[in-house]
């Protein structure tokens, strides 16, 4: 039988069981797939930990990618034996074998393989809905984006050069902002020894910035309203640092007027037109070789606890796949 990781309960990386599942043939409108890979991502902490809950038991993961096996009634685009992806599933991806809804399945071009699709494709359409939908970047912009270094900051790194946009990144360490830096960043932060404020107003000739990207939370949250120019967006996107909590609503006054919001990818690709769509944007640029799926971490299935203490604690860069090959 194959294999899948379960949670009976919230907490640590000792949550996480292996354990034998049954995957019956798939239903009306899903696709039952073989995979050959599975990407993990941040957000996958938060529902192991119960920051976002669930029902229990339950799988995890939203991202994989492999090979068609089985087809459900009604699903018209894909066919047994289709390399496929997907990054925005019911939760459950850390599996050998499950079951997709078809529309959130896309067909994986030849020229990328199934590594590289289970790492970029939440971490790619995350990057896509913030810069072509959340704030539609058209070039030549200025823009601040935390974790530079991460699995969508490396992305993003790339895309916002593709797009003629300045992009000036945040990163813990000069190791992280020298990758930051490789991968596209105009210019890059080191915050644990600079004031990310201050240094903005530097880099951009004291004009800010009219938006940012966060990912972080709350550690990061007052710095980026000080990075932003009058009438400037805050996209908080994530929760790396903890939930932003208790905001007091006249503070976007006092600093300029300031828009906020908290976009998911969910809603920017919650049909399969949207989906393809996001997914064809991305895809050509991996083609196109304007994007590098950097994959810097692998792990078994059977070492998930492992990859998911590595992700905690910040010890990773780029993406983090689990190989199932």
């Amino acid at each position: 039988m194959p294999k899948a990781i379960r949670i009976d309960a919230y907490g640590g990386p000792e949550v996480l069981k292996l354990v034998e599942v049954d995957v019956p043939k798939p239903e009306a409108g899903e696709v039952r797939i073989r995979q050959h890979a599975v990407g993990l991502n941040f957000i996958d902490i938060y529902y192991r930990t119960g920051l976002y809950k669930g029902s229990l038991p339950s799988g995890l993961g939203f991202e994989g990618a492999g090979v068609v096996d089985a087809v459900g009634p009604r699903v018209r685009h894909l066919k047994v034996g289709d390399r496929v992806a997907y990054g925005q599933s019911p939760l459950g991806a850390y599996a050998e074998v499950r079951n997709v809804p078809a529309a959130q399945v896309v067909k994986l071009p030849d020229g990328i393989s199934f590594e590289e699709g289970a790492a970029i494709m939440l971490k790619g359409l995350t990057a896509q809905y913030l810069f072509r939908q959340t704030y539609r970047l058209q070039g030549n912009e200025t823009i601040l984006f935390h974790a530079a270094a991460g699995g969508v900051g490396l992305i993003a790194c790339q895309w916002a050069k593709a797009l003629g946009v300045k992009m000036i990144g945040t990163a813990s360490t000069p190791e992280k902002a020298a990758l930051a830096k490789a991968n596209g960043a105009w210019a890059v932060i080191d915050y644990s020894k600079e004031n990310v404020a201050e240094r903005v107003l530097e880099l951009t000739k004291g004009k800010k910035v009219p938006v940012v990207y966060d990912g972080v939370g709350k550690d990061t949250w007052e710095t980026s309203l000080d990075c932003l120019q009058q009438r400037g967006l805050m996209v908080s996107f994530g929760n790396a640092s903890g939930p932003v909590t208790g905001v007091n609503l006249g503070i976007l006054a006092q600093k300029g007027s300031l828009f906020v919001t908290r976009p998911m990818v969910g809603h920017h690709v919650n049909t399969l037109e949207k989906m393809q769509a996001a997914a064809d944007d991305l895809f050509a640029l991996v083609l196109a070789r304007k994007i590098k799926v950097r994959i810097e971490q692998r792990f078994r299935l059977e070492n998930i606890g492992e990859a998911h203490e590595a992700l905690a604690t910040r010890k990773t860069t780029g993406s983090t796949v689990l190989t199932l090959d």
